[in-house]
């Protein structure tokens, strides 16, 4: 698996010939997109920063686009979606918290997650995580303090920060006691490699 960080909350998970993308930065975002082909789409929220599946197809393709709670099942990925809340932009919106399972591993992507309360529903359904997609800059998302503390309750073995400025970002490591950590440009791993990782955070670089 190859994780690439699109800015905000858009990345990009290929495995083998599959590619996901979380919350694809639209043209209407004033934050600035990339454009590849994806087999599978999902949005947490309805705002542009989030909805830019146009930037996903290719040559007459068009992504698998999920886009709300529910159960899917598509190119070998299992996906539960569960309902959460947002205040992203400053506008109140329904914001769906994503258990993604694929070769093995659990990603599980908080979308633009406000409250570090999380429904009993998710909480059930949660189990293992591998890899954490963290918010983590507030403005209508967790912040710092709350978006470790929600990682202490989740346990993951992997915590990607994302939605965020630098400075935000600063606070977060050292809420996390991370501080030391560097950017690197993408995340290669397999199963294997998350033995005996305990919520190590890993900085993905900004386009």
């Amino acid at each position: 698996m190859i994780i690439t960080y699109q800015g905000v909350e858009f990345f990009k998970v290929q495995f083998g010939d599959t590619i996901l993308a979380f919350n694809p930065i639209s043209k209407e975002s004033k934050h600035e997109t990339t454009r590849f082909f994806a087999d599978v789409a999902l949005i947490s929220a309805n705002h542009p920063d989030f909805t830019g599946v146009e930037n996903l197809s290719y040559n007459g393709k068009d992504p698998f686009v999920i886009s709300g709670p529910g159960e899917y099942e598509t190119k070998g990925v299992f996906i539960k979606g569960f309902p959460s809340r947002s205040l992203h932009d400053g506008v109140e919106r329904i914001n769906t918290i994503y258990i993604v399972v694929l070769e093995g591993m659990t990603l599980c992507f908080l979308g633009a997650l406000a409250d570090e309360k999380l429904s009993a529903e998710f909480l059930e359904a949660i189990e293992d995580v591998d890899i954490l997609f963290l918010p983590v800059g507030g403005n209508g998302v967790l912040d710092a303090n709350k978006a470790n503390k929600l990682a202490v309750t989740l346990e993951p073995r992997i915590i990607i920060p994302m939605h965020y400025e630098p400075a935000t970002l600063k606070t977060f490591l050292k809420e996390a006691g991370e501080e030391g950590v560097k950017p690197i440009d993408k995340l290669t791993l397999k199963k294997k490699d998350l033995e005996g990782k305990e919520s190590e955070v890993i900085i993905l670089e900004q386009p």
